[in-house]
């Protein structure tokens, strides 16, 4: 006959057991974002710190249900498209913005479980151009992650596989330099835009992204020198932008990074739907408050303060 001690004990682990069983399908329900139409997900919302709790720049665009593009691959942002429950299959490409590491970390970990898939078409990679001293382009970025003398050459196979339809990887430089706007991505009802912004003499690069009706505009790292970034985003549902330096910056960080009362005058030159607020550092978090009222006083749309793995529908 079994003891009450051991048949406590036997249902504590029963319980454990279940409680272990249950619990990603829970937390994939929590994190999935909504079945229709399109949806912002952030997969990292923090900048270069490492003691904020939150992964580097990167967010998902959803439409009905499916994953479609990646923007930016920041550190710890594979861990959360895990929890997401995104599917790498139904990815379309990865738009990169900026070659820093906070933005691009986690790409080679992309990649490499790419090759692990079973997918049968092409990824498109897309990223700024280099310059002739920080910063290669990324193609040279993407050989020198996985390319045959590259950090990971065990990977140099995936820049040569071939689908049915080319390439499995296909990589291309977007120009960051200058005023033209790049327009040669339509697929599959996706339409894709770009420009290059100012971010303190870095090739960095804004995307302006057609789905489902709807126009997000990640304008990444920028400063906003010239005002380019309000023509750029004009008119868009949401503007998904960086809040990394607070209204009393100066120096290199304003040179690198628009203010807040910046940010909010872009909004309301575009007359963005919403506008928000990723790559948030230490500078900005526990501060939005402040934040907050020097963008009201230009914008009065709606401001988000985003956070891993939130979901923003349009």
């Amino acid at each position: 006959m079994v003891s009450s001690f051991l048949r406590s004990k036997l249902w504590m682990i029963a319980i454990s057991l279940l409680a272990i069983q249950l619990a990603p399908a829970a937390y994939a329900d929590t994190a999935q974002c909504g079945k229709k139409g399109v949806w912002i997900q952030i997969l990292g919302a923090g900048g270069d710190d490492l003691e904020d709790g939150q992964s580097g720049p990167s967010y998902l665009i959803w439409e009905d249900n499916k994953a479609k593009l990646l923007i930016e691959a920041g550190s710890g942002s594979a861990a959360n498209f895990d929890k997401s429950g995104a599917e790498l299959n139904t990815i379309d490409a990865f738009l990169l913005t900026h070659l820093s590491p906070d933005q691009s970390a986690d790409l080679p970990v992309f990649l490499k479980a790419l090759g692990s898939s079973d997918r049968d078409r092409p990824l498109t990679v897309l990223g700024p151009d280099g310059n002739q001293t920080d910063f290669p382009a990324t193609t040279g970025f993407v050989d020198r992650l996985i390319g045959a003398n590259g950090a990971y050459p065990h990977l140099a196979d995936l820049l040569t596989a071939r689908t049915p339809t080319g390439r499995l990887i296909r990589v291309r430089d977007i120009p960051a330099k200058g005023s033209r706007e790049w327009s040669k991505y339509r697929q599959d009802g996706i339409k894709l835009t770009s420009r290059g912004v100012s971010h303190g003499g870095a090739p960095a690069i804004a995307w302006r992204i057609e789905i489902g009706g709807q126009v997000i505009v990640f304008s990444g790292n920028f400063s906003n020198d010239k005002n380019v970034m309000g023509k750029f985003a004009a008119d868009a549902d949401a503007f998904v932008t960086s809040h990394a330096v607070g209204d009393n910056a100066r120096g290199r960080l304003s040179e690198l990074f628009a203010l807040p009362a910046e940010l909010g005058k872009v909004a309301a030159q575009a007359n963005v739907r919403m506008m928000i607020l990723g790559h948030r550092s230490s500078r900005t978090r526990g501060r939005e408050s402040q934040s907050r009222a020097s963008i009201e006083e230009h914008y009065t749309g709606t401001t988000l303060f985003g956070n891993d793995l939130e979901c923003w529908g349009l």
